[in-house]
């Protein structure tokens, strides 16, 4: 598959705009078609468009838009893909369950998510031994990145998440080179190996995902001498963008089409402007048209240095709507209103999140009578949000009044 000694995945990374151009012109009609008759979900919205007519941008941007709650309240009614996948459930080999819940499709060859092309930009392979520390439980992250690592041909230790002291000494008995997790795991692993005087030098690569990943915690892995790029990717898509060593903006996966979009409508922004993430997906067997990922970024215009041709992205920058990946996890607004219901003392709460040294810290605000109970709301809060938090009570109507229920004060550059 390599091309260019080694230097790409393979051909599809250095295509002509002429190449890609006339790819799209194919690709985008078979997608549709093969939504149209094979995905009853799509039967109202696509109903009256003529696939052979879909060849380009300008044409996917007048197709309706797919939203994540959309998506949601299908799958209530056709349970459990709401009609949106090309086979039939039985024929998956897998069904995940993400926050919602949304349930998500996978399967287990042929890098069906498509991860292997982000490890192969940030230099993993044959050879490499892969501490996948993604969840395994429910979630498809540690399933895709270990189709991924097996498509280039690396060894996975599936180490999922906690227990990092068992972390460290499966690290060092298996002679680890490379981390796949959310940014902060891999500190707090080698944090504890220092406690322990374990010396884990042998790991020198990274790939990571499922949140920011701050230039001084990129800063600090390289000055241990670990080279850390990151992915951005979905349960529902799989890999949409990785970074290559240019580390110049994140470049699109070429087996999905992104856009740039006014948040909240399917218009596309001028490139460099800052909007919705919406994405077509050219998996046929799931096969998503034009669905809203509810992230944030911006077209960075030029090619990379690295020399792979496709479209680039600043990289995940922020939510469009008030939705915040903390700690790796989702927190949306319907949860918090969620947690204000379960006590009747609390009539306001308002999530904030900030950093502490390199990790996420979670406070949650709660406008309470006197005399609420700090550790219930404390239990619900692991409940509901599926977080640890502070619980700071304050007076009734004492927080601001300015509908905010997910205030994210982190920085992203």
């Amino acid at each position: 598959m390599e091309a260019d000694v080694g230097r790409f995945y393979d051909d599809l990374e250095t295509r002509s705009a002429d190449q890609r151009g006339a790819d799209l012109a194919t690709a985008l009609p078979r997608q549709i078609a093969n939504a149209v008759r094979n995905a009853g979900g799509y039967c109202a919205s696509l109903n009256d468009v003529n696939p052979a007519d879909v060849v380009d941008m300008a044409a996917l941007a007048k197709l309706p838009v797919l939203r994540k709650s959309e998506l949601g309240a299908a799958q209530k009614k056709v349970s459990p893909l709401g009609g949106y996948g090309a086979r039939q459930v039985g024929e998956f080999d897998h069904i995940f369950q993400s926050p919602g819940p949304i349930y998500e499709p996978g399967m287990r060859g042929g890098d069906w998510w498509r991860m292997g092309r982000g490890l192969f930009a940030a230099g993993i392979g044959k050879g490499d031994v892969v501490q996948n520390c993604f969840s395994y439980h429910l979630t498809p992250a540690g399933m895709m990145f270990e189709n991924g690592a097996q498509a280039v041909g690396a060894t996975v230790l599936p180490a999922g998440t906690g227990q990092t002291e068992l972390q460290v000494q499966a690290a060092l008995a298996c002679g680890v080179t490379a981390y796949t997790g959310t940014p902060d795991y891999l500190k707090i692993i080698l944090d504890k190996a220092d406690e322990m005087g374990v010396d884990l030098s042998g790991l020198k690569k990274a790939c990571v995902g499922g949140g920011a990943l701050f230039p001084s915690l990129r800063q600090e892995y390289a000055d241990r001498g670990i080279a850390c790029l990151q992915g951005y990717g979905t349960a529902d898509l799989g890999s949409i963008a990785y970074e290559s060593v240019a580390m110049e903006g994140m470049i699109i996966d070429e087996g999905v089409i992104v856009e740039i979009v006014t948040p909240g409508t399917g218009n596309p922004v001028a490139d460099g402007d800052v909007g919705e993430v919406v994405v077509t997906t050219l998996n046929p067997d799931y096969p998503l048209i034009r669905f809203a990922t509810g992230d944030m970024s911006a077209v960075l215009t030029g090619q990379s240095p690295c020399g792979r041709t496709n479209l680039r992205i600043k990289g995940w920058m922020g939510r469009a709507d008030q939705t915040a990946k903390i700690k790796g996890m989702f927190v949306r607004p319907e949860q918090v209103a969620d947690l204000v219901a379960r006590h009747g003392d609390v009539s306001k709460a308002r999530v904030v999140v900030s950093r502490e040294g390199e990790a996420d810290k979670m406070q949650v605000l709660c406008e309470a009578k006197d005399g609420a109970n700090v550790e219930a709301i404390e239990a619900s809060v692991r409940d509901v949000l599926k977080l640890r938090g502070d619980v700071l009570l304050h007076n009734i109507g004492s927080l601001p009044n300015d509908g905010k229920v997910i205030d994210d004060q982190r920085t992203y550059e």
